[in-house]
C-alpha cells in the first residue's frame, strides 16, 4: 500500500481539470480521497499505469461519468518574466555583428521539458547553419552559442518554466523571458533582435486574474490556459465587508447618524472596494494582464467606480462568486477573455475605417517603413507570425526586400513595429484572420505621408 500525500489533476470528457487528494492508494484497487471535483462520493478506484515522474492513472469514476486521465504532481504554476517597456526599448536599440532571436514552445510540467531542451538544440542547429553560410567568424560564434548550449544543460532554469521562452544572445549578453501565450517555434539571426512574437504576449494575454467580490468574500485568482487556477494571496485584502470595516452589519447608523438604509450601504460598499482596490495594487502595479471582474448588483458597479486598475475587462462574470469554486469561475472567465479580445481587434478596425476616409492609414508595408521612420504611425496591427525578410534605411525608412532570410537580413515588419512603438505608436499582433485581406500590417497615422 502506498499512503503517501499526492495531488492529481483530473481531465475528461465530462470533467473539467480539478484538484483530487489521495491519502492511501492501491495500484488497481480502492483509493479514500479527499476532493472538490467530485462531491458526494468518499472513495475513488484508481488504477496505476508505468511508474517513477511519469506514472499515469485512471481514475474510475461511479457509474454515469466517464473515465479520466490523472498525472500525480504538484499544482503547475506558470513562470512569467515580460519585458517592461525600458526593457523593451533597449532590446529594439540593440545593434550587433550577430543577433540569435528564438522562440520556443515550452511547458510549465517539469518532467516534460526534455521535449523543449531537444527543439532548442534542433533551432540552434539551423542558427549555426545561418550563420556560416555568412562565414561568419567560428571564434565570435562560439561566444554566441556557448551560452546557448549551457542553458539547455541547466536542470534548475527549465524546472521553472511557462507555454513559451523567447531567447536572444549576442556575443556580450543573453536574454530569456517566459510567456504564457502559446508561440510558434522559430530562430532568427541578424544583426538586431527580432522582436514581432514578443508583442503578442503583450498585447493579448491568453491569462487573466479573477477578483470574486462579494459581500461575504474576496479572492484574487489567476488563470492560465490548461492549467489549475490558483488563488493569489494579497497582503491586506479584506476578508470580507463587515470585517474590513469593524462592523458586524454594513446597515447601522454612522456616529452622525447620516449614513443608513441604503444610502449607508452605498458608501459601505464604497468603502470596502477602495479597500479591495487599495490591497490589490501591490499585486497588480505594473502588469497588463486583463482583470475580471466577478460580482452582482451594485457591488459590481461600485468596484468599477473605484477601480484603478487599467486592464479591467468591460464584461463581468455577474453570477454570484460566492457559488463558484476556481475552477468554475476560470471556465466562466474565458468567455470574456474572448470577448476583450473581439472588442479590441473591433476597434482597431472602426479606427482604421475613419483613418482611410482621412488619408491617413495603409497596409503597404514600404510607406508603413516611411512612417514608422518619421513617428507617424499612431497604430499598428500587423501579423505576428509572419517574416518578411530585408532591409530598412536607418534615415529614410526605404525598403529594400530580399528573397532568402540569412544571417545579415532582419525582419522588415519587425522592424516597422519596433521604430513604431518606440515612438509611442500603440502595437497589436494578431493572427492573419484579424487583419484586412492579404496584408500583412494595417497602420493608422498621426497625419497623412
Amino acid at each position: 500500500m502506498d499512503t503517501r500525500d499526492l495531488q492529481f489533476y483530473a481531465r475528461g470528457p465530462k470533467v473539467a481539470i480539478r484538484p483530487i487528494r489521495v491519502e492511501a492508494m492501491f495500484d488497481g484497487a480502492r483509493a479514500k480521497a479527499g476532493h472538490s471535483g467530485f462531491p458526494g462520493y468518499d472513495t475513488l478506484n484508481i488504477q496505476a499505469i508505468g511508474s517513477g515522474e511519469s506514472r499515469i492513472y485512471r481514475l474510475i469514476l461511479p457509474a454515469g461519468h466517464e473515465n479520466v486521465s490523472l498525472k500525480e504532481g504538484f499544482r503547475s504554476m506558470l513562470y512569467i518574466d515580460l519585458p517592461t517597456r525600458a526593457e523593451f526599448s533597449l532590446l529594439a536599440g540593440l545593434r550587433a555583428d550577430a543577433c540569435i532571436s528564438i522562440y520556443l514552445k515550452t511547458t510549465p510540467v517539469m518532467q516534460d521539458t526534455d521535449a523543449s531542451r531537444i527543439e532548442l538544440g534542433n533551432l540552434l542547429r539551423e542558427a549555426v547553419r545561418q550563420l556560416e553560410t555568412d562565414s561568419y567568424d567560428k571564434k565570435r560564434m562560439a561566444l554566441l552559442l556557448d551560452p546557448l548550449y549551457d542553458l539547455i544543460d541547466d536542470d534548475d532554469f527549465w524546472r521553472y518554466q511557462a507555454n513559451s521562452l523567447a531567447i536572444f544572445v549576442t556575443a556580450d549578453m543573453l536574454r530569456t523571458y517566459r510567456l504564457a501565450n502559446r508561440l510558434t517555434s522559430m530562430v532568427q539571426v541578424s544583426d538586431r533582435p527580432h522582436l514581432k512574437p514578443l508583442f503578442r504576449a503583450i498585447t493579448f494575454s491568453h491569462s487573466a486574474f479573477v477578483l470574486a467580490f462579494s459581500e461575504n468574500a474576496v479572492r484574487l485568482v489567476e488563470i492560465h490556459p490548461d492549467l489549475p487556477p490558483t488563488i493569489v494571496k494579497v497582503p491586506g485584502l479584506p476578508r470580507d465587508a463587515a470585517s474590513a470595516l469593524g462592523k458586524s452589519t454594513l446597515n447601522d447608523r454612522s456616529f452622525s447618524r447620516r449614513i443608513h438604509g441604503s444610502q449607508g450601504q452605498n458608501v459601505r460598499f464604497q468603502q470596502y472596494a477602495r479597500q479591495v482596490d487599495a490591497a490589490l495594487r501591490g499585486v497588480l502595479a505594473g502588469r497588463e494582464t486583463p482583470l475580471i471582474l466577478a460580482a452582482t448588483g451594485r457591488l459590481a458597479s461600485v468596484f468599477r467606480q473605484v477601480n484603478s486598475y487599467p486592464h479591467l475587462v468591460s464584461e463581468t462574470i455577474a453570477d454570484s462568486p460566492d457559488r463558484l469554486t476556481e475552477a468554475e469561475l476560470a471556465d466562466l472567465a474565458r468567455p470574456s477573455l474572448d470577448h476583450a479580445y473581439a472588442e479590441k481587434i473591433a476597434q482597431t478596425r472602426a479606427l482604421f475605417e475613419r483613418r482611410s476616409g482621412e488619408g491617413r492609414s495603409t497596409t503597404d508595408i514600404s510607406d508603413a517603413a516611411r512612417a514608422a521612420t518619421f513617428g507617424a504611425i499612431e497604430t499598428i496591427v500587423f501579423d505576428f507570425d509572419a517574416v518578411v525578410p530585408g532591409f530598412v534605411d536607418e534615415e529614410t525608412g526605404a525598403v529594400d526586400f530580399v528573397e532568402e532570410d540569412d544571417a545579415r537580413a532582419y525582419g522588415v515588419v519587425d522592424e516597422i513595429v519596433t521604430r513604431a512603438f518606440a515612438t509611442g505608436a500603440r502595437v497589436f499582433a494578431v493572427r492573419k484572420k484579424d487583419l484586412q485581406p492579404d496584408a500583412t500590417l494595417a497602420a493608422t497615422l498621426r497625419h497623412p505621408i
